[in-house]
Parts: C-alpha cells; structure tokens; sequence
C-alpha cells in the first residue's frame, strides 16, 4: 500500500515536472508608458506552451520582442528594438511596427483615384514613405484580448478618418496578432471604408536569428520563392518592369548569404545601398504560401515567411548607422538586421500594371502573413 502511494506521489511530480517544463500558453497585460498626448500605451505578452514569447504594444501595432530557442533549446530576442517606451516615441527606423496607411513608398507623394489627385506627405526623398508624418505606426489602437483556450491572441482596431495624411475615406483596420503551438507568430489583416482608398498594410520587424544586437546580418542565409522583382530608380520607386532575378545579385531561388552579393557592382544594389526591393512571389491563387526561409547558422535558428500577399519586401538595414542604441544598450550598425515586409507593390497607385491596392465601399479587405520559426541542427 505504502509503495503504491509512494509510486502514485512520483508519477504526480512528474507529471508536474513535465508540465511545468512545457508550460502554458497565455496572455498578459502590462502598462508599458503614454503616448505625447497622454493615451495609454500597453504591452501585450504572447506566450505559447514550448515557452516562445512575443510582446506587442498596442501602439502603433508594434512587435516588441520575439523570443525563441535556438538549437540547443537557449532563448534569446531575435527583433530589434528597446528596452522602454520612450525609444519607440522616436522610432525613426519603423522597429517592428504596423506600417500604414500605405506601406513602401508613393512616387512624389500623390496620386489618382477616381479622377481626383490625392497629396501626401513628401517625407522621404520627395516621395511619401510609410504612410506619412504620422502613419499607422504613431497611433494608440484599441486593443482586446482575443485569445483561445490554446492560442494567445491580441486584436488591434483603428478608424483612420477621411483626409488623414491625404487618404480618402474612413478606413476601420483591425489587425489581429496570435502565437500558435507551432512557433508561429500570425498577423491577420482587415479593413473596410466608406470611400474609395488606397490600402497596403505591412510589419516592419527587424530580425536578427543569431540575436537582436549580435553583430551584423550577412550571414544569414536566405532563400526567396520569386523569379522577378521590381525594379527600382535611384529614389527607390518602381520603374513599372518586372525583372527576371535570374543573373541578378537578387536572385534568391537558391538558399544564399546575404553578404554573398549585397555590394556587388549592380545599380540595383547602388540604389538600395544594399538590399531594399520588392520581390515578385511565385503564386498561383490568393492562398497562403512559403514566401521566404532564413536559417542562421550558428544558433541554427530558422525563419520562415507565409503570406496571402503578391510581394515580399526584402531589406537590410542599410540604412542603420551605429547611433542607434537598442535593448540592453546594444549598438544597431548598419547591416545588423533583415525585414521581410509582406505587402502589395511600392508604388502601385501610380502603376496601373500592378496588382491594385485600391479598396471600395462593401469590399473587405483581408489579408494574412505568419512568422513560423524553428531550428535546424
């Protein structure tokens, strides 16, 4: 009898064990800071049951952290950014926001929509970049928690009204961020109005796999499902061609570094100082499909990119400079991150040869990307 109870208590630690080991998945709220005019900011931490931990602030819909094993099970924080809220009130580099509400750029900040010129904030080489002066990424949404009994989950709503930053139309944005069993970290995308606009919404995450503040981003190895892209100008807006990557520093169909040909001599490469396109994906119909796979090698951590959207926007932080100070006071220079921004074409209110962005009256906008990432050994 003793022994039988003694075997029954074992089994019940072990299973406590086991269970404290694999944890639980859940969300928690935390004040996080207040916006310049004084609206709360919060941050929403998404936590799964294999212990993968993504925070979301519900300003500007901004990814805060990511954080994953590596191969051998060690976690670590694999998106730039800060450590308070305060760095986000200045976030010049987009870490990890909501980007809207026209994502990329607009050939100098205006176009044609139903006979009328629409004018936008030129804040970007005379062209309109991110939505504007105060994008999407610079406002407090509305945030509830729409979790599931196994899936964490954040929604996010937004009225962006008529004639702000030069779009027509009220625009309701609800963006819905959850963490799944899989390690993946989903972002579903909705929207409707009630006057014909233009609509291309995107996240603007920064990774690093090998850590965010871990050194540079070159040799992380990237494959991208895309026979052309877009090619660019010198102020980085479209030409209005698809180019085949096909003897190209762009050509990503086989799984190679970023720093193999990112200064190679191509004016591509001038232009984004770096990589800075949008990639054509190889699609057959509206569905979810594998965009891109990014593997780092020495923490084998692995990257994988879904989307329902028609372009990828590849970027290596080019543009970063060494004066950003990020978490735990860790130095961002230039190159020290990637982005893979999901999204319709840069440009594509003024390239009628592109798939459309415009969204009308009693049409719904949806769309979908996941964040999947796992480990290779």
């Amino acid at each position: 009898m003793i022994l039988r109870f003694l075997c029954t208590a074992l089994l019940g630690l072990m299973f406590l064990a086991v269970f404290r080991a694999q944890g639980a998945a859940g969300l928690k709220k935390a004040a996080f800071g207040k916006t310049r005019d004084g609206q709360p900011a919060d941050l929403y931490t998404l936590t799964n049951a294999s212990g993968m931990e993504v925070a979301i602030t519900n300003y500007g819909g901004t990814v805060v952290s990511i954080k994953v094993p590596d191969r051998s099970g060690k976690f670590a924080d694999v998106v730039l950014g800060f450590d308070n809220f305060e760095g986000y009130l200045n976030n010049t580099p987009f870490f990890g926001v909501l980007v809207g509400r026209y994502g990329n750029r607009i050939a100098k900040a205006r176009f044609t929509l139903d006979g009328h010129e629409y004018h936008l904030a030129a804040n970007d080489n005379g062209n309109s970049l991110h939505g504007g002066l105060k994008g999407f990424d610079k406002h407090a949404w509305k945030a509830r928690d729409a979790s599931t009994k196994k899936i964490p989950a954040v929604e996010l709503t937004y009225l962006s009204k008529d004639g702000e930053e030069g779009y027509p139309g009220n625009l309701s944005a609800t963006v819905t961020y959850s963490l799944t069993p899989k390690n993946e970290l989903r972002i579903d995308y909705a929207a409707t109005t009630d006057k014909t606009t233009v609509l291309n919404l995107t996240n603007h995450s920064y990774f690093n796999l090998a850590g965010q503040g871990e050194g540079d981003a070159l040799s992380h190895v990237v494959m991208i499902h895309a026979e052309s892209f877009t090619p660019v100008d010198a102020t980085l807006i479209p030409t209005g061609e698809l180019q085949s990557v096909a003897g190209t520093p762009l050509d990503f169909r086989k799984p190679t570094a970023i720093g193999a040909r990112i200064d190679a001599a191509d004016p591509q490469i001038k232009f984004g100082r770096g990589y800075d396109h949008n990639f054509v994906l190889n699609r057959k119909d509206g569905g979810l499909i594998l965009a891109a796979r990014v593997t780092e090698p020495s923490s084998g951590r692995v990257l994988e990119v879904l989307t329902t959207q028609p372009g990828l926007q590849f970027y290596t932080g080019n543009f970063l400079d060494g004066t950003i100070h990020g978490k735990a006071g860790k130095v961002y220079p230039r190159r020290s991150a990637f982005c893979m921004e999901t999204q319709h074409f840069p440009d594509s209110p003024n390239q009628p040869q592109f798939p459309t962005t415009a969204l009308k009256p009693g049409e719904h906008f949806q769309s979908t990307t996941v964040f999947r990432f796992s480990t290779v050994k």
